[in-house]
């Protein structure tokens, strides 16, 4: 059986390296042995974001917003996984939060407007 660290690293390998599709493999196999740790759920998102698949990143950062609701880049890839799936309207809240949260990272902010002006 593989080690939930090791499934972890194996993943994050894979998707610093742009293998966002193979990546899911590993982190999905780790997020499923440890359901509650955040840091798996939240680069199971990125793969699932980076490899077009929207609903089910939108599923994972949402996970990771609910056990960690300060957590300002989960808040912000939500947002724009619920622009993806066109749901401009509900992305706002996320991205508000998140552009709030810290205002130094200026995308948050552009999102945050792109998602007001497509709600």
């Amino acid at each position: 059986m593989d080690d939930v660290y090791d499934l972890y690293q194996r993943g994050m390998a894979l998707l610093e390296d742009g293998h966002f599709h193979q990546a899911v493999i590993p982190l999905s196999k780790a997020a499923d042995l440890d359901p509650e740790k955040t840091s798996i759920r939240e680069a199971l998102g990125r793969a699932y974001y980076r490899s077009g698949n929207y609903e089910p990143a939108r599923v994972e950062f949402e996970a990771v917003v609910e056990r960690a609701p300060t957590n300002d880049y989960a808040l912000f890839c939500l947002g724009r996984s619920l622009m993806q799936l066109g749901r401009h309207r509900e992305a706002r809240k996320p991205l508000t939060l998140a552009a709030n949260m810290n205002p130094r990272r200026r995308d948050y902010a552009i999102y945050r407007d792109r998602a007001r002006k497509a709600a």
